[in-house]
């Protein structure tokens, strides 16, 4: 009988999903989105994407040369990691400083760590942090839509004389905190929020947009249900405790969801395989996390969006979790005897 006994490595069990199926499922995902910064920030959106994909698979392929490591950029990580980091910056970023944020996102982010499966932060949120500190003007100066102005001007952060072109809601949101009134000027843009008419970071201006992608990863189970769940619910009642507060200071949860980096952060940043836990309650308990200190820097604190620390918190957290929601092995827990 132990003939026939076939003994190996693991993992013994195989799944129908390999890495580059799941990349591929996340770059269709974030297609309509893609054409909605296409569609509202024209050729800023094009170079943009195309600068911190290249520069992000670039700066793989460098990495793996020098560390003398097989070529990686068929998984396509690196081209997830570049359009998740253009549609996390300003429209109008200057080329060189998008490149300057995928090579550190891929080589300090990823890379360092090893390469995709070792990686403690997600390599996207890491490359925007070093932009963040190092551009600081550059992270908050924004682009008008094209389809409110086709010459698509810049507005800083600070310009608040035409709510409709406000550098961003949630900077408006923020103005409305600091003076105390002025929260229904942003609740009176949900409806742009929606489509995208609004100034923002590339990628996650279009709420409709992202939730068709973030629906197409659930419907492939690409992802599971429960970090985006968390995410949103979290900052939904997070949210809803402020505005029914007092809702002339403070903006309403559903703006909350539509608007930044919440919708995006929720499906494919948050959900990252390899940054995230992996029990069902790990996953609960991260989402809760991400959301409610997105909502805290959001309302308490100065800076006007916080899905960027938020998620980087967690990824630091992430292995206590995975420690305290240990996972049942297959056949169920051992016996004590």
């Amino acid at each position: 009988m132990l003939k026939d006994i076939t003994v190996s490595c693991a993992p013994h069990i195989s799944g129908r999903f390999s890495t580059r199926s799941v990349m591929v499922d996340v770059i269709i995902a974030l297609v309509p989105a893609m054409l909605a910064a296409g569609y509202y920030f024209r050729m800023h959106a094009v170079i943009l994407v195309a600068t911190c994909v290249l520069s992000s698979m670039a700066t793989e392929w460098l990495c793996n040369l020098i560390r003398k490591k097989p070529n990686s950029l068929g998984d396509f990580s690196a081209v997830i990691t570049g359009i998740i980091l253009a549609f996390s910056v300003p429209p109008n970023l200057p080329v060189w400083a998008a490149v300057i944020g995928s090579c550190f996102a891929i080589a300090i982010g990823k890379m360092v760590f090893g390469g995709l499966g070792a990686n403690i932060f997600n390599p996207a949120m890491v490359g925007r942090a070093f932009i963040a500190v190092s551009f600081g003007m550059m992270m908050t100066t924004w682009t008008v839509p094209a389809t409110i102005n086709p010459e698509m001007p810049n507005i800083s952060a600070e310009n608040t004389v035409d709510a409709r072109t406000q550098a961003t809601p949630l900077a408006l949101s923020k103005e409305a905190i600091k003076k105390g009134a002025g929260a229904e000027i942003v609740n009176e843009q949900l409806k742009d929020a929606a489509i995208g008419q609004v100034g923002g970071c590339l990628g996650e201006t279009s709420a409709i947009a992202l939730l068709i992608g973030g629906i197409y990863l659930l419907i492939r189970k690409t992802i599971s249900i429960h970090i985006p769940l968390a995410v949103l619910l979290s900052a939904f009642v997070f949210g809803s405790i402020a505005w029914l507060i007092n809702p002339e200071v403070y903006i309403s949860p559903v703006v909350h969801l539509a608007t930044g980096g919440l919708l995006i952060g929720a499906f494919f940043i948050a959900t990252d395989p390899v940054t995230a836990p992996l029990s069902v309650k790990g996953m609960w308990i991260f989402g809760c996390g991400v959301g409610i200190v997105t909502m805290l820097i959001r309302i308490v604190g100065e800076y006007p969006e916080g899905m960027m620390f938020s998620i980087l918190l967690m990824n630091a957290v992430t292995p206590l979790i995975d420690r305290f929601c240990k996972l049942i092995p297959a056949g169920g827990k051992p016996s004590a005897t």
